[in-house]
């Protein structure tokens, strides 16, 4: 079960990790405003947040064998086919929860620095 996980984490924060530099070279290209630069960020998390919260909700029901998971794992650590669904589905599931949970903290953080910006009047 840890190599499942592992391999779950590992697929699922790749594609996290590169929307969020595409995120961060938003937040950069704007950071001539803070208060904007911060505030985009902040609701495209959001967005993120809310994709990985669909696909986690999608994860138990879509094909283990269409899955980024399936093909890293190793031959010798792939369940059998008769729980493979069921347990690629829930480490899926699980993971996608874990990244968008991290990403909603994030998103709430950089609008909450957005708006303390903006209520001592930081370049608006």
């Amino acid at each position: 079960m840890d190599a499942i996980e592992a391999a779950a984490f590992t697929s699922i924060g790749r594609a996290c990790g590169f929307a969020g530099l595409g995120i961060l070279c938003v937040m950069l290209g704007l950071s001539f405003e803070p208060v904007m630069a911060t505030r985009t960020g902040g609701v495209m998390g959001l967005g993120l947040a809310s994709i990985l919260a669909l696909f986690g909700l999608r994860a138990p029901s879509r094909s283990y064998e269409r899955t980024e998971l399936w093909l890293i794992l190793p031959k010798d650590a792939r369940p059998p086919s008769t729980i493979a669904q069921r347990v690629i589905g829930q480490a899926l599931r699980d993971t996608y929860f874990w990244f968008a949970e991290r990403t909603a903290i994030g998103s709430f953080s950089l609008l909450a620095v957005s708006l303390v910006l903006k209520l001592i009047g930081w370049m608006s």
